[in-house]
């Protein structure tokens, strides 16, 4: 991912050494409700020595528009005005939204 500049593709971190997805999987779904408490909680811990944003795949359908802007980076307000002219109704609007920048 290091040989790759920060504008040749959409998601601009570059400059990361470690990609990390917190994962809490039991067969009981009784346990949802812990293991969601325990990633959370293990996310808030290592979040102080992350970068920036995350990766977009890895992010969760609760992250907000601010995580989405931050994992985008500086490539944000490009991907904002391609999305303005291809997809102006914002059809393509789930998983890790970018809203298409205003005319």
């Amino acid at each position: 991912m290091h040989r790759v500049g920060r504008e040749d593709t959409a998601w601009g971190t570059r400059d990361a050494t470690w990609a990390m997805v917190i994962a809490g999987i039991d067969a009981n779904p009784q346990q949802a409700g812990p293991l969601t408490r325990w990633g959370r909680a293990y996310w808030e811990a290592v979040h102080p020595h992350n970068l920036a944003g995350a990766y977009s795949n890895f992010m969760m359908d609760d992250e907000g528009d601010d995580r989405v802007m931050a994992s985008y980076g500086d490539n944000y307000g490009r991907l904002a005005s391609v999305k303005r002219q291809y997809d102006p109704e914002n059809l393509f609007r789930v998983n890790q939204n970018i809203r298409p920048a205003a005319a």
